[in-house]
């Protein structure tokens, strides 16, 4: 092995120079004949630098301190510049930097730490050969103060000190705090704080030089720090962000002297200071009055100028004056949210600024880019813009402080807590080792492979099996900038934000006092049972509670807007009670996007929806994601509901998971309902009545069709035996609206050689089964099973084999039960027996050549004999959805005769759904257009009122009240208006559907 090789095996990547360097010539820690280091000390020292950042350029900046040690201490010797060039072993000040370098092992951790990771500091050692004292160890064996204090020694006189001085000061300070950092002797946050202490001393000492350079009496001046200074969270290279505020008039000469010297002054010693925060940035006046500014955030701040002051705190000058200006604007501040565009402001800010990044740098971007530390600190700032107006455990100026506050009171998740906490301090660990490379003011991570690899190392990453040290860093960097890029749009897109800050400040506080006051104003009937339900849900010192505190003030307004706000509150308190020990339900509330304000509409107007919920709670998940929203495809629900009744032998249990997937169903197409003309709860794709009475029918199929299942294995029957259902009415047209029951026939085919007395039994067995288990005794909406439209009804056999309802309608079906086999349609069992069944009926509901004079005449009679008998008493005729004029029954009885009268030679009418024959017979020119829009308007408006009524009640009913909460909560469902013009309109429609139909039925 070379000499080469192994000083190779320390880090150097030029071994050559490195030789050089550390060789006879150089440093004297190198024995070239040996091939290992001089001597044990030796040793330590090249084993500390080769764990550097950078051994190289640790290497070279240790020659070149040293060696500037020694010709300085040549030169203050008077010797010559020729004599300073001497071999460093030949000067005892060089063997001195040297020699405490081997014997203070903290001193060698932290001096080549800085001069493997700080070109820029490094270069200030060698300018200052002295100044690596500053980073001994103290006779105690401490380390030296690293907090950020300013020391000016022995030279230090009376009054502020120098520039130089300040100089000095400031970067022995720096130099302390950069060598904690880099050895892990502090976090980053005492890192940020210790940088932020310094900014606040230098701005001091600033400011004291300054003052004592005017000759007119010294202003009452405060220097208020804003941005990471204020936040305490500065960078190592940072513009410190500063409003400079006067007490009066009187001092805003001298102030504004004293204001530009001390920018002067930070400039040549430190940063730049930047006063473009201060009102009308920089084109106002760089000093202003209390009063000035007080006028100008009353009258004209924005919201960026509130965001911004949310870091404000006293830095140096005035301290006093700088505490009054920010205790003047905090009341502003605090409800700067509920600015109508407020929440808007902040999200299009974060927005410009990722666009202002230039593209070839925005994925390298740590600050500004996506997933950056400018999207961690938008999310934090606008939940405390919004949230903080009430809660002053948020008023905090840092960003983790804040972030942490947010966790404690359930404004945040703690994973997601947890993981923007995790992220902030990584991206702000890249910034610090970014920047104290060469001290510029840089948030870019190089795309160079040699700055990458050095980077990695300054951060402590080295490599592991099958990935190297920069693998490993972009690994990481990747996953926390994905996490924080889904945590920032999770948070700063919260539809409850903006619910939230539309609440006033006084309506978040949740007091008893004021919580009284406020369900008053808001319309509760009953106050003091409303308050009680409030202080049950928000009472104690849990996080659950703090997360209520939170949600009910913006739900009370939700339901403010329902007709009863009282059964909202009601209904939510139940839900809560049911779900609150849970540990995703209030989560789910506070970061499920719009689920917060979904459930209060549907806990505010359906007891419907409220009565399958408490059933179900789990089914709350169903309001955060429009996917779930949306009808699920008819082959998929079949397929559940057969796949859940075939995991039980016991039919019972079968059943039971049966209606339970039922249960779910339903309330999904409720919400979905209730949803669909909510504005902005709305889902992406809203549903229609046509929608809903399919998606119902489609779920009643499967319902059948695995109740059937099961009922066949409780009564198989003899082998072969065919058994199907037929859907009628409604069903048959997917029209079902929630009350509907299932309208059915049951058809059987014996087996070959199986005697049909034994067929039929069997069959009925299966009939009977079915309508057992499904009308068990459950907490679940029951399924009616209605047969009552078979043969002879009631009198008749509840089941037919194919041959038998054959011969009945061959010989004594009448006109009516033409009509009512217009919907007949297969729904489960044996597919090729429903496809004969089916087109047996064909033959029925499509007679050759149309009805007779006679049957025609004979369907209007009938019409008009159900409008008589089965219309309920004391209904209004005008109002009643299904049989009232205009309603439901006139189109559908009008679109049946145009399909019985011409279907025959029409082949287009030969469809089960109403608005679908309705179109066709409009489109064959067998009913004028006009009147067919009448119609389709008429059956519409009744199916939606009669869902709508249905869903409001929780019980069904096919009239619509002319006034009370029951036809306010129909009309909201419905979309919202004036409940007297919703009537009025309902009449004019349903008028002229009436009128339409008589022409239809008259014609």
């Amino acid at each position: 092995m070379t000499r080469l090789s192994r000083l190779a095996r320390y880090g150097f990547d030029d071994a050559a120079r490195a030789a050089e360097l550390l060789g006879e010539s150089g440093l004297r820690l190198w024995d070239p004949a040996a091939q290992e280091p001089l001597d044990d000390a030796g040793g330590e020292l090249l084993h500390a630098l080769s764990r550097t950042a950078d051994p190289n350029l640790a290497l070279l900046q240790l020659h070149r301190m040293v060696e500037s040690a020694g010709r300085a201490a040549i030169r203050g010797n008077g010797g010559s510049v020729a004599a300073s060039r001497g071999p460093i072993a030949d000067n005892p000040a060089a063997e001195a930097v040297l020699t405490a370098l081997c014997g203070d092992a903290g001193l060698r951790r932290r001096l080549l730490a800085v001069l493997g990771s700080s070109a820029a500091l490094g270069d200030h050692l060698v300018a200052n050969p002295d100044e690596w004292r500053v980073l001994a160890t103290g006779k105690t064996g401490l380390p030296p103060n690293a907090e950020g204090r300013l020391e000016f020694g022995e030279s230090a006189g009376e009054g502020p000190p120098t520039v130089p001085a300040l100089r000095r000061a400031y970067r022995i300070a720096l130099l302390r705090i950069a060598a904690a950092d880099l050895t892990g002797g502090r976090g980053l946050e005492p890192t940020m704080a210790a940088l932020s202490r310094l900014a606040d001393e230098t701005l001091a000492a600033a400011y004291a030089i300054a003052v004592g350079e005017l000759t007119a009496t010294a202003p009452r001046l405060a220097v208020v720090a804003m941005g990471k200074c204020g936040g305490n969270e500065l960078n190592y290279v940072s513009d410190v962000d500063v409003i400079f505020v006067a007490r009066g008039d009187e001092d805003l000469a001298a102030g504004t002297t004293v204001a530009a010297r001390l920018i002067e002054i930070c400039g040549q010693v430190a940063w730049p200071v930047d006063a473009a925060l201060r009102p009308e940035g920089s084109r106002g006046p760089l000093v202003r009055t209390l009063a000035s500014h007080d006028a100008y955030y009353r009258r004209w701040a924005r919201t960026w100028e509130f965001q911004a002051l949310l870091k404000a705190r006293p830095a140096a000058g005035d301290l006093a004056l700088a505490q009054e200006w920010i205790d003047n604007l905090a009341p502003l501040l605090w409800h700067a949210a509920e600015r109508p565009e407020a929440v808007a402001d902040v999200r299009d800010m974060r927005r410009k600024i990722i666009e202002n990044v230039p593209p070839k740098e925005l994925a390298r971007e740590i600050k500004r880019g996506p997933g950056g530390l400018r999207d961690i600190e938008f999310a934090v700032q606008l939940l405390q813009l919004v949230h903080g107006r009430v809660d002053e455990t948020l008023h905090e100026p840092g960003t983790l402080p804040a972030l942490r506050a947010l966790v404690a009171g359930g404004y945040v998740g703690r994973d997601d807590g947890e993981t923007l906490l995790r992220g902030y301090r990584f991206l702000r660990s890249v910034e610090h080792r970014l920047q104290l490379q060469h001290l510029r003011r840089t948030h870019t991570v190089p795309d160079d492979p040699a700055a990458l690899r050095w980077l990695a190392a300054a951060l402590g990453y080295t490599a592991v099996p099958g990935r190297d040290a920069v693998e490993e860093f972009r690994a990481d960097w990747v996953g926390h900038a994905a996490q924080v890029r889904r945590l920032h749009v999770k948070l700063l897109y919260r539809p409850l934000l903006e619910a939230v800050a539309r609440v006033p400040a006084e309506a978040l506080r949740m007091t008893p006092e004021s919580a009284g006051r406020r369900l008053e104003i808001l319309g509760f009937a009953d106050p003091g049972a409303a308050l009680r339900h409030l202080q049950a849900l928000t009472g104690g010192v849990t996080r659950t509670s703090a997360i209520q505190r939170t949600l009910l003030p913006m739900l009370l307004q939700e339901f403010a807007d329902a007709p009863e706000p009282d059964r909202g509150l009601l209904n939510y308190r139940h839900v809560s009670d049911k779900l609150g020990s849970t540990p995703w339900y209030l989560r789910l509330l506070r970061d499920g996007g719009p689920v917060a304000r979904r459930l209060a509409r549907v806990l505010s107007l359906s007891r419907y929806a409220t009565d399958l919920l408490t059933r179900d709670p789990e089914a709350l998940r169903l309001l955060a994601d429009d996917a779930e929203l949306q009808p699920r495809p008819a082959d998929v629900l079949r397929d559940g509901f057969l796949a859940a009744a075939e995991r039980y032998a016991d039919p019972q249990k079968a059943i039971d998971s049966v209606r339970a997937l039922r249960r779910r169903e339903l309330f999904r197409i409720a919400c979905a309902d209730i949803l669909s003309r909510a504005g902005d709860l709305a889902p992406e794709h809203p549903l229609d009545v046509d929608a809903i009475g399919i998606a119902l029918s489609d779920v009643t199929d499967a319902t059948l069709g695995a109740a059937l299942a099961a009922a066949r294995r409780a009564r198989p029957g003899p082998d072969g035996l065919r058994f199907a259902v037929i859907g009628m009415g409604r069903l048959g047209g997917y029209e079902m609206s929630y009350p509907s029951d299932a309208d059915v026939l049951f058809v059987y085919d014996a087996p070959a050689a199986t005697p049909e007395s034994e067929a039929s039994a069997a069959a009925h067995a299966i009939a009977e089964e079915l309508r057992r288990l499904l009308s068990a005794p459950a907490p679940d909406p029951p399924l009616g099973i209605d047969a009552d439209l078979r043969p002879e009804g009631r009198q008749g056999p509840l089941v037919r084999s194919l041959a038998a309802y054959a011969q009945y309608y061959a010989r004594w079906s009448r006109v009516w039960e033409s009509q009512a086999l217009l919907r007949a349609r297969f729904v489960c069992g044996d597919a090729g027996l429903g496809r004969e069944f089916e087109r047996l009926a064909d033959g029925m509901r499509y007679p050759g050549g149309g009805l007779t004079r006679e049957q025609v005449v004979e369907i209007r009679r009938i019409k008009a004999r159900v409008e008589r008998e089965r219309m309920p008493r004391n209904a209004d005729p005008h109002m009643h959805t299904k049989l009232g004029r205009g309603g439901l029954a006139d189109v559908e009885w009008a679109v049946q005769l145009l399909q019985l009268r011409h279907a025959y030679d029409v082949p287009e009418l030969r469809l089960t759904r109403t608005l679908e024959a309705l179109a066709a017979a409009r489109d064959a020119g067998l009913v004028d257009g006009a009147d067919a829009a009448a119609m389709a308007a008429g059956w519409t408006l009744a199916a939606r009122v009669r869902n709508a009524l249905t869903l409001v009640r929780g019980r069904p009913t096919d009239q619509l009240p002319q006034h009370g909460v029951e036809l306010a909560g129909a009309v909201q469902v419905l979309g919202g208006g004036d409940p007297g013009e919703f009537v009025d309109r309902y009449l004019r429609v349903t008028r002229h559907s009436r009128a339409a139909m008589e022409r239809v039925l008259e014609s």
